[in-house]
């Protein structure tokens, strides 16, 4: 018992994806390759949340390293962010049959999971892509578009709602560009003020 709180954040977060290897939690165990746990640093200020793996990520067994993952790394950079010093990750860990909406029931089996990954990782900033991690971390039925653009209390951090990479890549028009562009920059002055707190 008492080595358990000598573990490093990177320990419990591996324990974690240890435990987690086999989960049969949900019918998304059916299809999956690979769990898609999350990568990053295990003491990121900033934690970057999806919906859940498409066929890359049960490939490699990684987070957005598709051509959304591409957009993602680009999105951060924009913002002075690099993949290395977020924690990334999604709100179901294996994928969704032909990269559907992961079911209210598969986020439920997963909720646990990804609230013990921010219990470790504590963040003070949390950036939700898209509508269903955002409506799924807020527990609300409002829509990504009247969600985004201010901060929402989250436990001990905010949450900053964007568009999520993939409908930026369906959807090429600079309106939502210049809007994701507003979320990130928010991210970013929330994430500088609360470092230095």
């Amino acid at each position: 018992m008492e080595g358990e709180f000598l573990r490093t954040p990177a320990e419990a977060l591996r324990e974690q994806e240890t435990r987690l290897q086999g989960c049969r939690k949900c019918t998304l165990c059916e299809a999956r390759h690979t769990i898609v746990f999350g990568s990053g640093s295990a003491t990121a200020d900033l934690v970057v949340i999806g919906e859940g793996p498409g066929a890359d990520e049960d490939a490699q067994g990684l987070p957005f390293v598709g051509r959304a993952g591409q957009l993602l790394t680009r999105m951060l950079e924009s913002v002075k962010l690099s993949r290395d010093e977020v924690y990334i990750c999604n709100a179901v860990k294996c994928r969704p049959p032909g990269n559907r909406n992961p079911d209210a029931d598969e986020l439920a089996a997963c909720a646990p999971f990804l609230a013990e990954q921010l219990g470790v990782i504590q963040p003070r900033v949390i950036l939700s892509l898209g509508s269903v991690a955002t409506q799924t971390l807020l527990r609300t039925k409002e829509p990504i578009g009247k969600l985004r653009g201010r901060v929402h209390p989250y436990g001990g951090a905010v949450l900053i709602p964007t568009f999520h990479p993939a409908f930026l890549l369906r959807n090429p028009g600079q309106d939502y560009k210049r809007m994701a562009w507003e979320d990130l920059k928010l991210a970013r002055r929330e994430y500088d003020a609360r470092r230095t707190r």
